[in-house]
This record gives structure tokens, C-alpha cells and sequence, in this order.
């Protein structure tokens, strides 16, 4: 109930009516920041000495802005405000600055107002609707739409068979139907729902190697392949397109009819095209003046990792029985620690001398294709480590020390995430059970006390996010009645559902390493 009060005093009264309502400057320049050297790093869909170019202007004239760049401008608000501190306080304006410019990119679209802007706004809208979570399960139907209209303004052909164009317009395309490519798989990766593309519905090139500011120039050459430009990260992820493409179509078809041998090929092949990228990757970060931030190292090994993950996690739970499959359990185990390890550094390691990373800030203050994989990682860890202890395998051996530490630090991650802002506390309350059981293995308790203890685990889990949720419900509500927004009223048809924090599948492959033999109390526990 909670929660329901929580996301009904989140959600404005619709419709929304766009407006070009800011915050203070020195807000917005914190946020526009923060999207820069996050997003934008790579997934390119700005041109952005032209955005900040555009964006001072709105602060030195009296002229009202455009409003197609206010819209633009918000959506880049909000996404900066899920890095914009340890806990997104401004959760409840981004979800308002979503919502105003959904109203505005759903006013009827005539062919005029179709063009390379409306396309970048919609991406935005997809990327910011999953990150704070604001009909996030739905967003890989919107992308649908999305790739389509990109389609219409003829973005999936290239422009060196289009009618001349400036340079600079030539590789914003270019930009743009690649990022539109990359989200079209990460939905379909994160729904289960078939991609939206094949390789032959389009010609359209890479992005080439230029640096934003060449772009000005009409007459500017790409940078050589080994020089690192600021779209260098989004032209590495594009060459490992077609091996991420296959394992999408391996996993989401309806009937699949591939064998576990053809896993294992598929295993080989992304393996090498992701040393391929982190050797590219690696070669430009010798270069001190000009190299890759370490947000996009990051995410592109996040984004790698999690593809693995799925290869491999369908072949997890019959591991366990089956040794045939004891490789994916491997690969499954080893690839969600290195996610783990992206997703939850260690408060003693010197990376956080500079304050929490990018990469493990978004995990924790975001929802979707971030978030799930770090939940999903933790959770399968916490999985393996009970496994090994009811098999009495050597817990001092370094593996077995890694899954140990994972096992106690993922439910004080998740809620880390509760605290942040998140409602549902499904997520919280699995990891507390793994972990109270695992205890429970580890101290050898008799069988028939293990439900008493898990039951124990949750009341106590509960009662630490009732009072979060209750402030969190405070909170909101004071924040809704000083901005005007009716919170509690519906959103007639705006109509989001929450987002689900497992799958369907997951749910299954979980169940399946839940050995409840023996466990003859457990109703207990499951009423």
C-alpha cells in the first residue's frame, strides 16, 4: 500500500501541460553535466557544443526558448538527476519534466514536424522513462514506435545515398539511428520481446570517428581509427553488434531451435569481439589528454557482461544437476561477479577517492537495463554461494571468499536502492532470505528450523523498510502540495504499470535453485 501512495503522489495530474519552467541555473548545470559524462559518453544523440551553445543562450536573452529544446533540455534534467546525488532527491521533478514532455511529444505529428530532433527527443524520453522508471516495462514497445518514425524521416539509409547534406547533419544521422539501434536491443534484452531489426532492413553506416567540434567544419576528415574522439565508445560497441544481435535472436524467438553446442559458439564468438573492444579500448587510454572517461569503460564491459549473463543463466539451474552444462554455470558465475564489481566497488577501494562512480550510482538510483542486471548478478552469486556450502565445498578458497562477501553485501545494496527511492522491496526481501539461509547452512541448523529463521529474516527486513517508505510517502506528499501537483489523482490514460522487478523466466531459473527438499515446515514460510 505503501508503495501505491508513494507512485500515486509521484505521478502529476495528466495531462501535463509542457511549460519553460527551470531550476536555478546552478542546478540545471549540474544536471546537464552529469548527463554529458554519463549518457552521452555512449549513447551519442546530441551534438553538443550545438546544445550548450543553445543552452547559455536560453540564460542571456529574454526570448523564450524554443519549446522542442525545452523538451530536449528536461529529458536531459532528468536523466542527470539519477547521478545527481547518492539518493536522486530530485526524483520527483524528473518524473514531472518526463511526463511534460511525453504531452508534448504525443500532440499530433504531421509530417513538418517530423525530423532529426523529434527522433533525438523520443530517445530521450525511452532513456529517461526506464532510468527513473516511469513506465519502464513498457519502454521496448515505445521504442518500436520510435524505430519507425526514425524509418520515415528515411534514417536507416545512409546519407551517402541521400540527397547532399552538411557534414554535420550526415553524422548526426548516423549517430542517431546507431544509438537507436543499441536501445532497440537493450529493450528487447530486458522485456524478452523479439528485436526490432535486422541487419538488412538498413544500410546506414557507424558513426565515423569525429570529434563533435569537427563537425563544423564542412571539410573536416575522420580521425584515424587508433585516435579517441567522443564518438570512438559508440563506434567500438557497433562492431560488436552483430554477435549481440544473434544471441537477442537466439534467446527471444518464439520457437528457438538452437542446441547448447550452438551456445558455445555463440559463447566463442562474443568472447572475441569483447577482447577486440577492450583491446581498442584499452589502446586509447594510453593517451592521457584524450581518452575514454571511466563511466564508458564501464558501461560498455556492463553492457558486454550482462549479454554473456544471459547466454549463459538459462543454462544455470540445470547445471547443478547436469555437468554437461557445468561451463555456463561457470561462465554465469564469473560474468556476474565482474557486473557485481561494477555495479557495488568496495567502499576501501581507491576508485571511490572521488565519490561514488557513475556506473555504481546508476545501478543503485535507477531502474531497468542497469539496475535488473546488478539485482539479477547479486542474486544468482547469493544462489551459487548456497550451493557451495550445501555441497561442503572449501569455503577458504578464493571463489568461495568472493561469493561469501557478495552474498552479505547484496541486500545492503538493494536497500541502498529503497533508499534511493526505489518502492518495491521483492528484490530486498530475496536477497535477506538467500542470505539468512546461507547463514543457516554455514552454522549447520537442523533442517527444521530453517523456516522459523527465513520467516525471522523477512519480519526483520520489513520492518526496516516500512519506516524508509513511510518518510519516502512523507516526503512526496509535502513535495506534491508545494508544487501543485495532485498526486493522489489518476492518470487516466497515461496508464503506466509498475515495473516488474523479475521476469518471469528469472523467477523460474531462481525457483530451480531452491532445493526446498527436506524443508517440511516450510508452509510456514510460504503463507
Amino acid at each position: 500500500m505503501l508503495a501505491r501512495v508513494i507512485k500515486r503522489q509521484r505521478s502529476p495530474a495528466w495531462p501535463v501541460q509542457p511549460n519553460r519552467d527551470l531550476p536555478a541555473k546552478s542546478t540545471c548545470d549540474q544536471l546537464v553535466a552529469a548527463y554529458l559524462r554519463t549518457i552521452e559518453t555512449v549513447y551519442r544523440i546530441l551534438h553538443v557544443p550545438s546544445f550548450q551553445r543553445t543552452y547559455e543562450s536560453i540564460w542571456e536573452n529574454d526570448a523564450e526558448p524554443n519549446m522542442a529544446f525545452v523538451v530536449t533540455l528536461k529529458l536531459v534534467l532528468a536523466i542527470g538527476a539519477t547521478v545527481y546525488d547518492e539518493n536522486m532527491s530530485l526524483r520527483a521533478e524528473a518524473i514531472h519534466w518526463i511526463y511534460e514532455a511525453h504531452v508534448w511529444l504525443s500532440m499530433p505529428t504531421f509530417k513538418s514536424q517530423l525530423g532529426i530532433q523529434y527522433i533525438q527527443n523520443s530517445i530521450l524520453l525511452l532513456l529517461a522513462r526506464e532510468l527513473v522508471n516511469v513506465g519502464a516495462d513498457l519502454v521496448w514497445i515505445s521504442a518500436g514506435a520510435v524505430y519507425r518514425a526514425a524509418i520515415y524521416i528515411g534514417l536507416h539509409k545512409d546519407p551517402s545515398e541521400l540527397p547532399t547534406m552538411p557534414l554535420l547533419e550526415a553524422e548526426m544521422r548516423r549517430r542517431v539511428w546507431n544509438t537507436l539501434l543499441e536501445l532497440s536491443m537493450q529493450t528487447s534484452l530486458l522485456s524478452g520481446g523479439p528485436v526490432l531489426f535486422s541487419q538488412e532492413g538498413f544500410n546506414t553506416a557507424p558513426p565515423r570517428n569525429f570529434d563533435d567540434e569537427q563537425l563544423l567544419d564542412a571539410h573536416a576528415v575522420p580521425k584515424d581509427e587508433g585516435v579517441f574522439t567522443q564518438t570512438s565508445i559508440a563506434i567500438a560497441l557497433r562492431k560488436t553488434l552483430p554477435i549481440r544481435l544473434a544471441i537477442l535472436k537466439f534467446l527471444n524467438e518464439i520457437a528457438p531451435s538452437g542446441t547448447y553446442e550452438e551456445t558455445l559458439r555463440i559463447d566463442t564468438e562474443l568472447k572475441t569481439a569483447h577482447k577486440a573492444m577492450r583491446r581498442t579500448l584499452h589502446g586509447y587510454t594510453a593517451h592521457a589528454n584524450c581518452s575514454p572517461s571511466q563511466f564508458a569503460l564501464q558501461v560498455t564491459d556492463f553492457i558486454m557482461q550482462r549479454y554473456l549473463f544471459c547466454l549463459h543463466t538459462p543454462f544455470y539451474a540445470p547445471a547443478l544437476k547436469d555437468p554437461m552444462f557445468a561451463y555456463s554455470r561457470k561462465a554465469a558465475v564469473e560474468s556476474s561477479l565482474r557486473a557485481w564489481s561494477l555495479a557495488y566497488p568496495k567502499l576501501t577501494d581507491a576508485i571511490y577517492a572521488m565519490g561514488e562512480p557513475d556506473l555504481a550510482r546508476m545501478c543503485r538510483c535507477t531502474m531497468g537495463f542497469f539496475r535488473m542486471h546488478a539485482f539479477q548478478a547479486s542474486s544468482l552469486l547469493a544462489s551459487e554461494w548456497r550451493m557451495r556450502l550445501e555441497d561442503e565445498e572449501d569455503d577458504t578458497d578464493v571463489m568461495s571468499s568472493l561469493l561469501s562477501v557478495v552474498a552479505e553485501d547484496a541486500s545492503t545494496w538493494y536497500l541502498g536502492c529503497v533508499q534511493a527511492g526505489e518502492t518495491g522491496i521483492k528484490g530486498y526481501l530475496l536477497l535477506r532470505l538467500l542470505e539468512a539461509w546461507n547463514d543457516a547452512i554455514k552454522r549447520r541448523v537442523e533442517t527444521s528450523h530453517v523456516p522459523t529463521l527465513l520467516v525471522e529474516a523477512l519480519r526483520q527486513a520489513t520492518e526496516i523498510c516500512i519506516p524508509i517508505l513511510e518518510r519516502a510517502a512523507g516526503a512526496q506528499e509535502q513535495w506534491s502540495n508545494s508544487s501543485g501537483v495532485d498526486g493522489l489523482r489518476d492518470m487516466g490514460g497515461f496508464d503506466y504499470q509498475p515495473f516488474t522487478e523479475t521476469a518471469a523466466d528469472w523467477d523460474m531459473i531462481m525457483l530451480e535453485t531452491f532445493n526446498l527438499d527436506g524443508l517440511e515446515s516450510f508452509d510456514a514460510f510460504a503463507s
